[in-house]
């Protein structure tokens, strides 16, 4: 998410830090009620991908 914000900005949109406080990556049905959560992902193989492009049609 921090290198979307970051792409965002540099391409001129306005990106509020108070919007930006509420990000999170946790969907609402996935929070554990126990407190417990495993961060345990698998490797990527090449890093990032690259970020979509608003402009084009292409299916995502």
């Amino acid at each position: 998410m921090d290198a979307a914000v970051t792409r965002l900005r540099a391409d001129g949109f306005a990106v509020r830090d108070q919007d930006v406080a509420r990000l999170s990556p946790f969907v609402r049905h996935h929070v554990n009620m126990l407190g417990r959560y495993s961060f345990l992902l698998p490797e990527m193989p090449s890093g990032l991908r690259p970020l979509c492009d608003p402009d084009t049609t292409e299916a995502r």
